[in-house]
């Protein structure tokens, strides 16, 4: 459970500490109050929204986690912190930790209902838990639902191989031309790998003959002379070792460049250009030699696979019609297990629909064309209706009941529920209803929710008041009198009669 919730510096917020209790949590207060910004500030916590705010941090307890990736152990306390100083970063237990690493790790313990969400009634996704549920009850399950997986997989990599093979026939002799045109022009240049570097080079020495023997005709002179240079030396009792070294290694140099010359001078430089600018044009096509080569090769072998394409269809045909027969079975054991666990989840969903004056929902499973979820689809009815005929009210407490069978299974006791609008533009019965369902709930979860009704207001075992004066937003817990008073305002306005805050008291009562 959350302990303890600090906030500061976001939106109308400046500061807020506030502690929480176990149980049913409820937010209440006037439109624009700063309701939603505060919810939406604790959502940012566990990864699920996005905040702004200068620093943030909860303190969770009793949650029985152990997670040896973050050193967590059953009896920790966790406190996870956001903060905005540099650029919004989150913390666990003082470890840095990514937005989606944290979602991660509290969706194991966390559940963020969305009303507003009207695809939680989508096949895939019913079908999705019910496979969660049947690995629950079943403990083989999960080896023949990863397999049937892992070879749909497979089998639909095939088809799509297989379809490109029938796509090729039709354009069979186009491909095959292009292919051998292709493979025939990096051939025909044959090219060696540092080949172009080795040209240029060529190329750049010859062009500096000339500028060369123009600076070389200038100092020769003084070459000439630099044996008067070492006697001069010697006269002086000075060493010349020195300076005939460098002179010699300046000489050698010069000897090297026009060996590489002399050895050029053969070349037919209007080639080397030609070969320069023809190696040019394929490394910009291919950004290489090695690139262009490499290339080469898969033509080769795309050019093999044509040239034994009618084999290669006939093998894939073969292993498509095995893997067809093996997923047809393994789909239908899916099936079955599934049909199984369907039941369980429908009775569950009832159970709740009785405590919101509904009832007789039916879930059916149907066969559908095989896919990667299996050859099951399931639609939803409600007394024999549709779910797309049924009204508004009818559609939100289904919903309602439904997320909340789902984290009966998917959240353990002690976990956190965060209700979103759960109760706005409901009548006074659907509201009492819904409170019923979440008191419920209550006992095994901490549940935070905005109220815009007094019968989950009355409910709540922790009452907050989010209200804002001169532009800044804050937080009160309330007393019983405070309570009474809120709950009040709430039924009448802000005008509060004496019949509301009788009403209120039997509310509370």
């Amino acid at each position: 459970m959350i302990s303890r919730f600090y906030l500061e510096n976001y939106l109308s917020f400046e500061q807020i500490e506030l502690e929480f209790q176990k149980g049913l949590v409820v937010f209440t207060g006037p439109s624009g109050a700063g309701k939603s910004v505060l919810m939406s500030s604790i959502l940012a916590l566990f990864g699920a929204t996005d905040s702004k705010a200068e620093l943030s941090e909860v303190l969770l307890e009793d949650l029985k986690i152990e997670d040896e990736g973050y050193g967590i152990e059953d009896e920790d306390d966790i406190i996870i912190k956001q903060n905005t100083s540099t650029k919004t970063r989150y913390f666990l237990n003082n470890q840095i930790i990514s937005k989606k690493n944290l979602k991660d790790f509290t969706t194991t313990f966390s559940k963020h209902l969305h009303l507003k969400d009207t695809s939680d009634f989508d096949s895939d996704k019913i079908i999705a838990f019910l496979d969660f549920l049947t690995s629950l009850n079943d403990s083989s399950y999960r080896t023949i639902l990863d397999e049937f997986q892992t070879k749909y997989e497979e089998y639909h990599t095939l088809q799509k191989k297989f379809t490109k093979i029938q796509n090729d026939e039709k354009e069979l002799d186009d491909l095959i031309e292009y292919t051998k045109f292709e493979i025939e022009k990096i051939v025909k240049l044959d090219p060696k790998e540092d080949e172009y570097e080795e040209l240029k080079h060529i190329k750049d020495n010859l062009s500096k003959k000339d500028k060369v023997d123009e600076v070389l005709s200038e100092i020769q002179p003084y070459l000439n002379n630099t044996h008067k240079i070492s006697s001069a030396l010697h006269l002086i009792d000075e060493d010349s070792t020195f300076f005939d070294e460098a002179i010699n290694e300046v000489n050698n140099i010069f000897e090297k460049f026009y060996d590489r010359i002399a050895s050029s001078e053969d070349m037919d430089i209007e080639q080397i250009l030609t070969r320069i600018e023809e190696l040019s044009s394929l490394n910009k096509k291919f950004g290489g030699v090695k690139e262009a080569l490499e290339y080469k090769k898969e033509k080769e072998k795309e050019l093999e696979g044509y040239e034994n394409i009618s084999f290669e269809k006939a093998i894939l045909e073969k292993n498509i019609k095995k893997l067809s027969l093996e997923l047809d079975t393994l789909a239908k054991t899916v099936s079955t297990k599934r049909k199984e666990n369907l039941p369980l989840l429908e009775s569950k969903i009832n159970e709740y629909l009785k405590f919101l004056y509904l009832e007789n929902l039916q879930i059916n499973m149907e066969t559908k064309g095989l896919d990667t979820s299996g050859i099951d689809t399931i639609e939803f009815t409600l007394n024999n209706t549709k779910l797309d005929k049924i009204s508004s009210g009818e559609f939100n407490r289904l919903r309602l009941a439904l997320l909340t069978a789902r984290s009966h299974y998917e959240i353990d006791t002690n976990g956190i529920l965060f209700l979103d609008e759960i109760d706005a533009n409901l009548s006074g019965k659907e509201s009492a209803s819904i409170a019923q369902v979440l008191n419920k709930l209550s006992q095994n979860y901490q549940i935070f929710a905005i109220s815009h009704q007094p019968q989950l207001s009355a409910t709540a075992h922790q009452h907050f008041l989010v209200k804002k004066e001169n532009n800044i937003s804050c937080v009160k817990p309330l007393n019983k009198e405070e309570r009474i008073n809120e709950i009040a305002r709430m039924i009448s306005g802000e005008n509060i009669t004496t019949e509301a805050l009788e009403f209120s008291k039997q509310l509370l009562q």
